[in-house]
């Protein structure tokens, strides 16, 4: 009777595993079979009403049953293995000799261009870079620069506080005041990187910006200096045929200071849209830096002069690129960043 169910047993086993394809399926027929409700484990579990003598041949039976039944399941599994890599590298396959798909390439975003176009220009005159913080220090930011403590930027409705004595940097001035302090004339660097004001975004303003300042202190330089250099970076930067005009103005850490405008590249200095119909166009700040400010890296102002400019990167690259909106550098719209690859 037993030897009758346990070939019964080992035929449906063979049966399950004949029609496995998957990981799955033999699982579910080792379950049937030698599971804890399976048809071979309630059989060893019948052995308890049998006679001694019985028992031992049951026994025996079943347990060469068992271990027919896990070698069917070992080779089974071995056999979808083996059929499951196949199916693997055969859907992976390459075909070295097709033709490749090209990844698609980034691009430079406009600012970092103009940048990196400003810098080539300076360097080329012999300018090195510097960099410093943007988490800076009021000395440095203010007090080193000679602003006044009624300075309107001092005031918390223009600059980002981060406690009584740091800031972010509301230019990157702060910089020229660390070449000072660790470097002694003749000096000669820009400065470009980030700048943080609390202006209200609109379509000139936004509260983080990117300037590149300038500074060159030696002996005997002069607003002619200065008025030279920058009419050499205008003609890189705008073309041959840009002229340069300085007006007066006040900085508090340069003396004389002057705003330096560009003939319209658009319109040749005619008067156009771009222009406003002046025929010039404002691009930076500019003067001979003030004692005060040479004093605070101990440079002898009795034997060494220097002049300082500045420029908004955003607004070099609005002119360039007939840019209106400054939010756009910002919105992270691929359609605007690709158009300047």
């Amino acid at each position: 009777m037993y030897k009758e169910e346990l070939a019964k047993i080992m035929d449906e086993a063979r049966q399950w595993l004949r029609n496995a394809r998957t990981r799955v399926d033999i699982e579910e027929a080792r379950i049937k079979v030698l599971g804890k409700k399976g048809s071979l484990t309630g059989i060893l579990r019948s052995m308890g009403s049998l006679a001694p003598e019985a028992r031992k041949e049951l026994g025996k039976l079943a347990n060469e049953a068992r271990a027919d039944v896990e070698a069917l399941l070992e080779a089974k599994a071995d056999e979808v293995k083996r059929a499951e890599r196949a199916a693997q590298f055969k859907a992976e396959a390459i075909d070295v000799t097709e033709p490749g798909v090209a990844p698609r390439l980034g691009g430079k975003h406009p600012i970092t261009l103009t940048i990196e176009e400003i810098s080539r220009i300076f360097m080329s005159m012999g300018f090195s870079i510097a960099e410093g913080p943007e988490v800076e220090t009021v000395f440095n930011n203010f007090d080193a620069l000679n602003a006044a403590p009624n300075h309107p930027s001092r005031d918390l409705t223009d600059t980002f506080y981060i406690s009584g004595d740091t800031l972010l940097r509301t230019q990157t001035s702060p910089v020229q005041v660390r070449t000072l302090q660790r470097q002694k004339p003749p000096i000669k660097v820009i400065s470009p990187g980030r700048c943080f004001r609390t202006d209200t975004p609109d379509a000139t303003h936004s509260p983080m910006f990117h300037q590149v300042e300038g500074l060159l202190v030696d002996e005997g330089v002069t607003m002619a200096d200065l008025k030279g250099t920058l009419d050499v970076f205008a003609k890189r930067m705008f073309g041959p045929e840009a002229r340069t005009k300085f007006r007066p103005h006040f900085f508090p850490f340069t003396e004389p200071s002057a705003e330096m405008d560009v003939s319209c590249f658009k319109c040749g200095g005619k008067g156009c849209r771009v222009c406003k119909g002046s025929g010039w166009i404002e691009v930076l700040g500019c003067g001979m830096v003030h004692p005060n400010v040479l004093k605070v890296g101990g440079v002898d102002t009795e034997r060494h002069t220097g002049f300082a400019f500045g420029m908004g990167v955003e607004r070099i690259a609005m002119l360039r690129h007939g840019i209106d909106d400054i939010r756009l550098f910002y919105e992270n719209d691929m359609r605007f960043i690709e158009q300047f690859k």
